[in-house]
């Protein structure tokens, strides 16, 4: 049985843990090792989490497979365009990708953008990411490309769009 709920603050350790047990079977032919710790140690600490989650900076929710968290997505409004909502994370455990889970929570925030009235959604994936693909086989198209700081580091991403 699959759910999709709200994460609480309770649940910011199990998303660092998805989070790291997905970034390093999809990122290490794509980002060296040491850019791949310092992401993570920037971005995937529970204190970080729970603080987007208790301020509200970014909504989590969480798949459960059996009632075992197995993936997450976390959006909200762009900083720059509060009538754009993007699609900050989405990540499935290792195990059960291939399953429909991915689409799952796509299709979640898509439903939570439709209800707040916002018709654009927008997300970055970096270029050399295969999930680029899954993104267009659900609608996203290419918007621009973008190089991003992070410490010592780029992001060299995609930025894709999907209209509702």
């Amino acid at each position: 049985m699959l759910n999709i709920r709200p994460a609480t603050l309770a649940d910011a350790d199990i998303i660092v843990k998805i989070a790291h047990q997905t970034w390093w079977p999809t990122y290490r032919s794509i980002l060296s090792t040491e850019q791949i710790t310092y992401m993570l140690d920037a971005m995937y600490v529970s204190d970080k989490v729970a603080h987007q989650i208790a301020e509200g900076e970014q909504t989590y929710i969480l798949l459960e497979e059996e009632g075992t968290p197995v993936a997450f997505a976390s959006y909200g409004p762009r900083n720059d365009d509060k009538n754009v909502i993007k699609l900050h994370k989405l990540y499935c455990h290792p195990t059960t990708q291939g399953k429909g889970y991915g689409r799952k929570l796509v299709d979640a925030v898509v439903e939570a953008t439709r209800q707040v009235g916002i018709k654009t959604l927008d997300l970055n994936v970096n270029r050399n990411n295969k999930a680029k693909d899954f993104y267009q086989k659900l609608g996203f198209t290419l918007l621009r490309d973008e190089d991003i700081p992070i410490g010592p580091y780029w992001m060299n991403d995609h930025v894709m769009r999907k209209e509702l």
